[in-house]
């Protein structure tokens, strides 16, 4: 009987496992191992007779060592596991007893009634309760609740980081660019540093958060082609093919520059995005992002990483990065992709053709074949 015991025991162990319940099945096979033990010994010396028990005594004190660090793991754990573990104490006790030919039978027969109740219960509730993958069996709640040490010494992030499936948080994040804030937003590719179009100083901030040479050029984004088309820009029937080929979509097209972007809400930012003579513009394929830009108009984007550094795909990485900088981080989890949207530059479709300026998340090779596939049709 007290072999089946152990290898019930052993069961419940494996199961606990699966279950991942590291510390039941940890205490479920040191069990099993004392339970089988317990019964092996019973047997040997009984057979050997006296004198041949020292190594079983060492061993009896190595498992009440064990059990005893269990007790207080499983005080943490449940009062079922608890209870075992106290059970198992005094059972090792006997074990103790037994070795050195000191054990009174009552106490013995009591111990192991007692602990063959727990154990009973507990290895059915353990196999219950993993089979079926719900609490069928109580188990009691812990002696002690060990109180998470990390949001006690977390630090608090060092900027306003709303979710960004919650409505109050794209409020937020939209209430911030709309008054000069330069913010971390997903798009449909990697994560990005937004600023309104029409707070000129903030997109001077996001050169300085990024450490950006100046040189390099500043794109915008806006939340469809219709809006493009209300600005009235002097586009080609070609170019506008192309472009509600690729939008929305990773892909930015840059076209010629002109006051027709005031027009589409760029405002007092107008010298502050693109070029002289050039503006890159994308429609993102993300609808949380496309929702911050109608409400806060089209918005200066560029890649939220210290210039020459990875880009960053996830929020945690812009508020390590570069959080203490900005005003707030709208998360939103994992980007879409690895790496940024592809560019193309468009200023001279007509005459020349399309030409790739940067490959990213769409192969130059797929964004040749949609050019092609436009301009013959």
């Amino acid at each position: 009987l007290i072999l089946i015991g152990g290898f019930v025991q052993l069961l419940a162990g494996f199961l606990a496992f699966r279950k991942y319940d590291h510390l039941g099945g940890a205490a479920f096979l040191t069990f099993s191992a004392l339970w089988s033990s317990y019964g092996a010994t019973r047997i040997i010396v009984s057979k050997e007779g006296e004198g041949n028990s020292e190594g079983f005594t060492a061993g009896s004190i190595a498992f009440l060592v064990l059990n005893a660090f269990l007790i207080v793991l499983a005080s943490s754990c449940n009062m079922v596991l608890l209870s075992m573990t106290l059970a198992m104490e005094l059972l090792d006790i006997c074990f103790l007893l037994f070795t050195l030919e000191n054990l009174p039978l009552p106490f013995e027969i009591a111990m192991l009634s007692i602990f063959s109740i727990i154990c009973f219960y507990g290895a059915t509730a353990s196999l219950a309760n993993s089979m079926f993958g719900k609490d069928l069996m109580m188990m009691g709640p812990p002696l002690f609740t060990a109180e998470s040490l990390k949001k006690d010494t977390e630090d608090p992030p060092p900027c306003v980081c709303p979710k960004s499936h919650c409505t109050s948080g794209l409020r937020t994040i939209a209430d911030l660019l709309s008054t000069g804030a330069v913010c971390g937003v997903p798009t449909d590719t990697v994560y990005a540093l937004a600023a309104s179009c029409k707070h000129p100083q903030a997109i001077e901030k996001v050169y300085r958060i990024k450490d950006r040479p100046q040189e390099k050029p500043i794109c915008i984004f806006i939340s469809n082609l219709d809006q493009l088309r209300a600005a009235a820009p002097p586009i080609s029937p070609l170019l506008w093919e192309f472009m509600e080929n690729v939008y929305p979509g990773g892909i930015g097209c840059i076209i010629k520059k002109g006051e027709w972007l005031k027009k589409l809400g760029v405002g007092a930012g107008y010298s502050r995005v693109g070029t002289q003579d050039s503006i890159m513009i994308r429609v993102p394929d993300l609808t949380v992002l496309v929702h911050l830009i109608d409400m806060t108009g089209p918005l200066a984007i560029t890649s939220a990483n210290p210039s020459g550094e990875a880009d960053s795909t996830h929020h945690d990485m812009v508020i390590s990065r570069l959080g203490h900088k900005l005003e707030g981080v709208l998360c939103d989890g994992e980007s879409d992709e690895v790496v940024a949207s592809t560019v193309v530059n468009c200023t001279k479709i007509d005459e020349s053709g399309i030409t790739i300026v940067r490959e990213g998340c769409i192969p130059a090779g797929k964004v040749m074949q949609i050019f092609e596939k436009v301009k013959n049709r």
